[in-house]
C-alpha cells in the first residue's frame, strides 16, 4: 500500500502536469493571438488616424486654399472699384475745376461789364442831370424872358398911353 501512496500521486501529477502544459499552450497561443489582434488593431486604428488627419489636412488646405482665393478675389475687386472710383473722381475734379475756371472767367467777364454798365449809367445819370439843370435852368431864362417881356409889354403899353398918339395926357 506504500507504493499506491506514492503511485498514484505521480500518476495524477503526470496528468496534471500534461493537462497544465497542454492548457498553458493554448494559454500563451490564445495569448500571442490576443496580443497580434491587439496590435493589428492599433496598427489599423493608427491608420485610420493617420488617414482621417490626412484627410482632415487636405480638407483644411483646400478650405485655406479655397479662402484665400475668395479672399484675392475680394481684395482684387476691391482694388479695381477703388481705381475705378480713383478715376472716377480725378474725372469729376478736372472736369468741375475747369467748369469752375469757366465760370470764374464768366463771373470776370460779367463783373467787367457791370462795372462799365455801372459807369456808363453814372455817365447817363450825370448827362440826364445835367440835361435836366439845363432845362430848369432853360425854363427858368424863359420865365424870365416873358417876364421882361410882359414888364417891357406894360412899359411899352404905359409909355404909348401917355402918349399924344393915343389921346392921352403929356
Amino acid at each position: 500500500m506504500n507504493k499506491f501512496y506514492i503511485i498514484i500521486p505521480a500518476i495524477l501529477l503526470t496528468l496534471f502536469g500534461g493537462i497544465y502544459w497542454q492548457h498553458s499552450q493554448e494559454a500563451t497561443q490564445a495569448a500571442r493571438e490576443k496580443a497580434t489582434a491587439t496590435a493589428q488593431a492599433k496598427i489599423d486604428a493608427d491608420n485610420k488616424k493617420s488617414e482621417a488627419e490626412r484627410v482632415a489636412r487636405e480638407d483644411a488646405a483646400k478650405r485655406e486654399a479655397v479662402r484665400a482665393a475668395e479672399e484675392k478675389k475680394k481684395e482684387t475687386e476691391k482694388r479695381a472699384k477703388w481705381d475705378s472710383d480713383s478715376v472716377r473722381i480725378a474725372e469729376d475734379t478736372a472736369r468741375y475745376t475747369a467748369k469752375a475756371a469757366e465760370i470764374s472767367a464768366q463771373v470776370k467777364l460779367l463783373e467787367k461789364q457791370l462795372a462799365d454798365l455801372r459807369t456808363a449809367k453814372k455817365t447817363a445819370n450825370d448827362e440826364v442831370f445835367a440835361a435836366a439843370h439845363e432845362a430848369e435852368l432853360m425854363l427858368i431864362q424863359k420865365r424870365t424872358a416873358e417876364l421882361e417881356i410882359q414888364r417891357m409889354t406894360e412899359m411899352v403899353a404905359r409909355k404909348a398911353g401917355n402918349t399924344t398918339l393915343a389921346g392921352g395926357a403929356p
